[in-house]
């Protein structure tokens, strides 16, 4: 009896299918090592960390605000609108319009100073300079910012308030007209040079940050734009600041927050009078950390609470300020630099 012989020119048969296991849901999904103690424990101490952050946060708020409503009933004067401090006094009569008005004031001065010549130096650090004077730079740059308020304020006071009485004349020479720049003459104790003092100040912070996000800059896209015969400008404007735009917005913000606080080296160089004047060269006004580091050491519990009541309204203008940046990075998506 023949046995059938297999074809040898036949191809095998095809193996059998794989079997698909079918797909875990999502919330039942273990992502890998999350069963290593390591792992538990770096996320519990990073949760934790978070949590702990806002408890603290919480409290400060929790007890300004306590303190500010123990202090607001007794307050013979309006809060807000009031043009004075006397909170030693029976019955207290205190505000804080002249220290919004100052704060507000030199804080805008100190950004329009120091934003631009900050991105303007971080630029040249990054894309014009050569690779040792860059270097150089940066390094005198982040000195900079290690100095402390205190030897800023000296500076200021013995320097600076001298140095600006020309500057002053000149600016009320050709712009007296406008009312903000009019100068009575006197020592320069004015929220313009509160303003410099503080562009001086936040500019290293702005810088080094600036330039650190610019030398993320997509090195491809730069590279193409040359490639197509766009100038080294054209380059930056159309590359590099649209990447930047994030980490330029939280350079200022971060500036912006010392700004709004700074205590010694305002208190330095400002002249102490509790007064508003529409010309920023005129000596007077005040902020709300200077008021605050003046005032503390001679005020009484009454006096200390209004004082914290002012603290109060600090927190808020710089949760507020830091919420609108926020706010403003996230309006676009291309902010983020995903885009560039």
């Amino acid at each position: 009896m023949d046995i059938p012989t297999q074809n040898a020119t036949s191809s095998p048969p095809p193996p059998a299918p794989h079997p698909v296991e079918p797909l875990a849901a999502p919330g039942k999904r273990k992502e890998r090592g999350t069963s290593r103690l390591g792992d538990r424990v770096f996320v519990g101490l990073s949760r934790g960390s978070g949590i702990l952050l806002l408890v603290v946060m919480a409290a400060i708020a929790a007890f300004l605000a306590y303190r500010t409503a123990v202090v607001l009933p007794k307050n013979e004067g309006n809060f807000f609108t009031t043009f004075a401090w006397d909170a030693n006094t029976t019955p207290p009569v205190f505000g804080i319009a002249v220290l919004v008005f100052g704060t507000v004031v030199s804080s805008i001065i100190a950004m329009a100073i120091a934003v631009p010549v900050s991105v303007g130096i971080a630029l040249f650090i990054t894309h014009y300079s050569p690779r040792k004077l860059g270097g150089l730079i940066a390094y005198v740059i982040d000195l900079l910012a290690a100095v402390p308020s205190i030897v800023y304020g000296l500076w200021g006071a013995l320097f600076l308030v001298p140095n600006l009485t020309g500057l002053y004349t000149w600016l009320d020479t050709y712009l007296g007209w406008t009312g903000i720049f009019e100068y009575q003459g006197g020592a320069a104790r004015s929220l313009m040079t509160v303003g410099i003092l503080l562009a001086i100040m936040i500019l290293p912070i702005v810088t080094s940050v600036s330039r650190e996000v610019f030398r993320q800059a997509p090195q491809m896209h730069q590279e193409a734009a040359l490639a197509l015969g766009a100038t080294r400008w054209e380059v930056i404007r159309m590359s590099v600041l649209p990447f930047g735009r994030s980490g330029v917005i939280s350079a200022s913000m971060l500036g912006l927050g010392r700004a709004l606080g700074e205590t010694i080296a305002v208190a330095t160089v400002l002249s102490p009078t509790f007064a508003i004047s529409a010309s920023l060269l005129d000596p007077g006004g005040g902020t709300f950390a200077q008021n605050i580091a003046s005032k503390f050491s001679e005020a009484s519990d009454q006096g200390r609470d209004a004082l914290i009541a002012s603290g109060l309204v600090l927190f808020a203008i710089t949760l507020l300020v830091n919420g609108a940046a926020r706010a403003i990075i996230a309006r676009r998506k291309e902010y983020s630099g995903a885009n560039a």
